[in-house]
């Protein structure tokens, strides 16, 4: 906890946003994208936008694989618990997300179907080894932070030769997220934004190497990035440095929890297990080339897309919710006019208020709290 505490000291904090009031130009504007929802909870949960100055602008992106999984693979893991007579387990946040009409896997379970809540793939492995005439499918989200766990229950069942398990796998990349939304904004000779923060976890994952090519292309720096107030402030600073010195590098603020490398054993299991898609529907972002993971062929047995015909369906978004905006950093949470009234956490029409790591949620968590201060 002491350790944590350092990174929360309020006098450093104090310290490193009067630095960045002294090192920005004041004669222009600053806009970053934090591209992790984690990022944007730490905004608005210190409130560190009021100690930033006029002229820089943070920007929500994606960073939520349960706000980008899009209504038609949502109704993928309804219709198999509600119709191909398996159970279906999955994380917490995934059983909110609303589906075609609003149906969400808490409500098909309140119907009767076998819907489990998990804390790991490791969990639904073992509901199928003890129940062998059950067939059991765990519905995968995250982006490469939570991939790693997917793949070693996907070894450990092939090692053990389970017959009733499997997977839909709807695993995303992040930089090729990061990619499309640059072009979605237009051509390079003009970036919609001045510079990335990094995501954390994900990096852990993946080391900064990917990162570099987007780098190249775009102009922009990218600043991996803890979790922590002084961490966000710290990589703000970094991110004016380079823009004010005409810079584009790939730095790491959180060089304590992420290599720059990555994880060697992590990348070499997610190598062994899976493949990259053609193309892959982000909610808000369409189809996006290789932007999302699949069996490799050496796992197809496990692979419950083919096991039980399933298909994905393009549904459109509710006509009242902005989180197709809000992803794309053209809108903020407060520019929907069904945030904080029809649209609650308790009852959300879309992802970004359902997802702990969503903007919608954020807002709706931090800015109340402190309104009410």
């Amino acid at each position: 906890m002491e350790f944590t505490a350092d990174f929360r000291d309020k006098e450093k904090a104090q310290a490193l946003s009067q630095r960045i009031r002294e090192e920005v130009d004041p004669a222009r504007n600053y806009r970053y994208m934090e591209f992790c929802g984690g990022h944007t909870h730490v905004l608005a949960r210190w409130g560190l936008t009021d100690l930033l100055p006029k002229n820089i602008r943070m920007i929500h992106g994606p960073g939520c694989p349960v706000c980008v999984l899009p209504i038609g693979r949502v109704d993928m893991a309804l219709d198999l618990a509600l119709n191909k007579n398996v159970t279906l387990c999955t994380y917490a946040d995934m059983m909110r997300v609303p589906g075609s009409g609003g149906r969400t896997l808490f409500k098909a379970k309140a119907e009767g179907a076998d819907v489990r809540m998990v804390y790991s793939p490791t969990d639904a492995l073992t509901l199928a080894l003890q129940n062998p005439d059950r067939e059991v499918v765990f519905f995968a989200i995250g982006f490469e932070t939570t991939t790693p766990p997917t793949a070693l229950v996907l070894k450990a069942a092939k090692a053990k030769n389970v017959k009733n398990f499997s997977v839909v796998c709807s695993h995303v990349i992040t930089p090729a997220a990061m990619q499309h939304i640059m072009l979605s904004h237009g051509s390079d000779a003009a970036p919609f934004i001045d510079g990335v923060v990094g995501p954390a976890h994900v990096s852990a994952v993946i080391g900064e190497a990917p990162y570099r090519d987007f780098v190249h292309q775009w102009h922009i720096p990218v600043v991996i990035c803890g979790f922590e107030p002084l961490d966000m402030l710290l990589s703000i600073l970094m991110l004016v440095r380079q823009t004010n010195a005409g810079k584009a590098q790939v730095e790491n603020e959180f060089t304590r929890a992420v290599p720059a490398e990555g994880n060697p054993v992590a990348l070499a299991l997610m190598k062994e297990t899976f493949v990259l898609r053609d193309s892959f529907a982000w909610r808000g972002l369409g189809k996006l080339p290789q932007s999302a993971l699949a069996l490799a062929p050496a796992y197809a047995e496990f692979d419950a897309e083919k096991r039980f015909h399933l298909v994905e369906h393009d549904v459109p978004d509710n006509k009242a919710c902005e989180c197709g905006a809000i992803l794309r950093g053209e809108k903020e949470p407060r520019d929907c006019r069904a945030f904080g009234t029809v649209c609650t956490p308790i009852h959300p029409i879309g992802a970004c208020m359902v997802s702990s790591e969503g903007a919608c949620a954020a807002y709706f968590s931090y800015e109340s709290r402190r309104a009410q201060q």
